[in-house]
């Protein structure tokens, strides 16, 4: 990675939504969206409660101020809503193989805007910042080989599956791609 440092998320835009640092005026929408099973359903696989919501949400500002990268909160342009996040993330995550040290993608989306194509244009946007940012790197997500909606987007943006593992005894699949 080069040395730019981004110690705060910069405003994006896709063509539907504007990517921006968290604000506490999200937290409830936050909080509403992480406790939604169809959000929750592929990852960690129940509802967050509102304090786990919180202690997630407080994270963010952290991996910007100590990585350099992070997650943006998506804001739809036609409402101003906030419908999802967004971004890179080093989980120091206890599996085989290891991805420490490696910047992984993810995305979770409010069930209001899911099946619009909105992931796909907003991961889209964040790989493309990640190149500008980065440079030529590999990046990773993980995904649970269930959730067919996430692996579509992943193949859409160009993540190959790497091998099947598991995390927290739950079956994983392991993607990258290379800028």
């Amino acid at each position: 990675m080069n040395n730019r440092k981004v110690t705060v998320a910069p405003v994006i835009e896709t063509q539907r939504t504007i990517l921006r640092a968290h604000r506490l005026e999200d937290f409830d929408a936050y909080a509403t969206m992480w406790a939604e099973p169809a959000v929750t359903r592929f990852i960690g696989g129940k509802p967050r409660t509102r304090e786990e919501s919180w202690m997630r949400f407080l994270r963010h500002a952290g991996l910007w101020s100590l990585l350099c990268y992070g997650f943006w909160a998506i804001e739809e342009k036609a409402t101003g809503r906030f419908v999802g996040e967004a971004g890179f993330h080093d989980l120091k995550r206890d599996m085989e193989p290891s991805i420490e040290g490696i910047p992984e993608a993810g995305w979770a989306l409010a069930p209001a805007v899911h099946g619009a194509g909105l992931a796909t244009e907003v991961v889209g946007r964040v790989l493309a910042w990640g190149e500008e940012t980065f440079g030529r790197v590999k990046t990773v997500c993980i995904i649970d080989p269930e959730n067919t909606a996430s692996l579509n987007v992943a193949d859409k943006v160009g993540y190959r599956e790497v091998l099947r593992t598991t995390y927290h005894d739950t079956p994983t699949v392991l993607l990258e791609r290379l800028s």
